[in-house]
C-alpha cells in the first residue's frame, strides 16, 4: 500500500502510475495478441468478426466498470483519512455487488447478443464467428469482473504493483493458449476467446489465493462479507455518473461501428485493428489520469488541496510529453504497425490513414484525461460524464454519420479528434471554476456531523 499524501508529487504519481501502465499494456496485449494471431493464422474475416464484437462486449461491461471506479474513489478517500474499518466494508460491498451483476451481464449477453449484431448491420457472413467469439467471452464475465475489481481496489489502497504481476503471467498464458488452440488444435475464432477466458480466470483466482495469505485488508471470504448499504450508496453517487459515461461511450462506440459496418469487410478489419492500436496509444494518458484520481482522492481526504494542484500540473506535463512521442510513432510507422495484423494491402492502407488522422491529436486527449483524473478523484464525476456524452453524441457520432456521406470512411476518422476537442473544452471550464474541491465523501461526512 502506498500513502500518496506525502513526498514529491511528480515522483509519487509517476511511480504509482508506472506499474498500472505496465498492467494496462499487458491487458491490452490480450486483445492485440488475439487480433494478430487471428488475422495471420485465420483470415481477415475472422479479424473483422473479433473487432466487431469488441464494442458490444464493452457496452455490456462498461456500466459495471463505472460503478467499480466509484468504489475505488471511496476506498482511496477513506484510506487517505485512515478510516480502515470503512475501507474493509467498502471492499466487501464492492465484491458482493460485482458477483451478482456479473450473472446479470452474462444472461443479457446470451439473450440479446444476436439481436444487437443484427441491429448494427454486421455483414451476414461475419455474424456466426462474431457470435461464437462473443458468447464464449460472456461465459467469462465473472472472472473479468472479479479480476478488474481486485485490481481497482488495490489501486485505491495505493498498491498498483500486485495486479501487474498476475497480468503478466496471464498474458503469457494467453499467448501460449492462442497458439495452441488456433495454430495446433485449429479451433478458429473460438480458440482465441477460450484462451482469453482461461488466462483471465487463472489471474483472478491466483490473485485471490495470494491476497488471502499476504494482504492485511483484503480477505476474499464469502462467509465473512458484509454489505454496507451506506457505503454502497456513496459508491453509486460517485460511480453512477462514470457508469453512465462509460455506457454512453460504449453505446457510442457501437453506433460508430454500425456506421463502419456499412463500408464492408476491409474497412471493418482496418478499423478494428486501428481501434486496438489507438487504445494502446492512449493508455499512458488514461493510466496517468487514473493514477491522478487516486492521488487526488487520498490528498483531498487528508485536506491537502495544494498537493492536488501540483499533482495535476505534474501529470499533465508527463502525459503531454509521452503523448507527443506516441503520436510520432503512430503517424510515421502506421503501415508497419498495421502489417503486424494482416498482409492485406487494402486493409493496411485504410488502417494507416485512420492512425495518421487520429494519432495526430493525442496531446488533446492527454490534457483532457489529466483534467478528468482530478475531477473523478475529487468525486465530481458528473462533469466528465456530461463531457463524454456531449462530445460523443452531440459532436462525434453526428459528424461521423454526416462526413461519411461526403468523405466516405475518412469522415468517420476525422470525427474522433473533433470530439476530443469538445470534451476538453467542457472539463477545462469546470476545473477552472474550482467547484470540484468540495465533492469528497470524507468532507461530506464532516459537514453532516457539524
Amino acid at each position: 500500500m502506498r500513502d500518496l499524501t506525502t513526498g514529491s508529487e511528480s515522483k509519487q504519481i509517476f511511480y504509482f502510475a508506472l506499474p498500472m501502465l505496465v498492467g494496462n499494456l499487458f491487458q491490452q496485449f490480450y486483445n492485440i495478441v488475439d487480433s494478430i494471431i487471428v488475422g495471420n493464422l485465420i483470415n481477415k474475416q475472422a479479424l473483422a468478426a473479433v473487432g466487431a464484437s469488441f464494442p458490444v462486449i464493452f457496452t455490456l461491461i462498461s456500466f459495471v466498470i463505472g460503478i467499480g471506479s466509484g468504489a475505488t474513489i471511496v476506498i482511496s478517500q477513506y484510506f487517505g483519512a485512515k478510516q480502515m474499518n470503512k475501507v474493509v466494508r467498502a471492499i466487501d460491498t464492492t465484491y458482493i455487488f460485482m458477483f451478482f451483476i456479473s450473472i446479470v451481464v452474462t444472461a443479457i449477453g446470451f439473450l440479446f447478443g444476436e439481436s444487437i449484431f443484427r441491429l448494427l448491420a454486421l455483414p451476414e457472413r461475419l455474424l456466426p464467428e462474431a457470435l461464437e467469439y462473443f458468447h464464449i467471452y460472456m461465459i467469462g464475465a465473472f472472472v473479468f469482473f472479479g479480476f478488474n475489481t481486485t485490481s481497482s481496489i488495490l489501486r485505491g489502497l495505493g498498491d498498483s504493483k500486485t495486479p501487474v504481476y498476475f497480468l503478466i503471467i496471464a498474458t503469457l498464458v494467453n499467448v501460449g493458449l492462442d497458439l495452441l488452440f488456433i495454430g495446433v488444435f485449429k479451433w478458429g475464432i473460438a480458440g482465441a476467446a477460450w484462451a482469453t477466458v482461461i488466462s483471465q480466470g487463472g489471474a483472478f483466482f491466483s490473485a485471490i489465493l495470494y491476497l488471502n495469505r499476504t494482504h492485511s485488508l483484503m480477505k476474499f471470504s464469502l462467509r465473512n462479507w458484509v454489505f454496507d448499504i451506506g457505503i454502497f450508496k456513496q459508491s453509486l453517487r460517485i460511480g453512477l455518473p462514470t457508469s453512465f459515461q462509460q455506457s454512453f461511450v460504449a453505446i457510442g462506440m457501437t453506433a460508430v461501428m454500425g456506421i463502419v459496418n456499412q463500408f464492408g469487410t476491409n474497412v471493418i478489419a482496418a478499423y478494428s485493428v486501428g481501434m486496438r492500436l489507438n487504445s494502446l496509444a492512449t493508455l499512458p494518458a488514461m493510466t496517468l489520469g487514473s493514477a491522478l484520481s487516486t492521488f487526488v482522492g487520498q490528498n483531498l481526504g487528508a485536506n491537502k488541496v495544494e498537493r492536488v494542484r501540483k499533482g495535476f500540473l505534474s501529470t499533465m506535463g508527463i502525459s503531454g510529453i509521452i503523448s507527443v512521442a506516441v503520436s510520432l510513432v503512430v503517424v510515421f510507422f502506421g503501415k508497419l504497425l498495421m502489417a503486424l495484423f494482416t498482409q492485406d494491402a487494402t486493409v493496411i492502407a485504410i488502417g494507416a490513414e485512420y492512425l495518421t488522422i487520429v494519432g495526430s491529436f493525442y496531446i488533446v486527449f492527454s490534457i483532457m484525461f489529466s483534467l478528468v483524473g482530478v475531477l473523478r478523484g475529487a468525486g465530481a464525476t458528473i462533469i466528465p460524464m456530461i463531457s463524454s456524452i456531449l462530445s460523443l453524441w452531440v459532436v462525434r457520432i453526428p459528424l461521423a454519420y454526416t462526413l461519411s456521406d461526403t468523405m466516405g470512411y475518412t469522415g468517420i476518422w476525422w470525427a474522433n479528434p473533433i470530439g476530443w476537442f469538445a470534451g476538453l473544452s467542457i472539463v477545462l471550464i469546470y476545473y477552472l471554476s474550482g467547484k470540484w474541491k468540495n465533492k469528497g465523501v470524507v468532507k461530506l461526512q464532516v459537514k453532516q456531523q457539524e
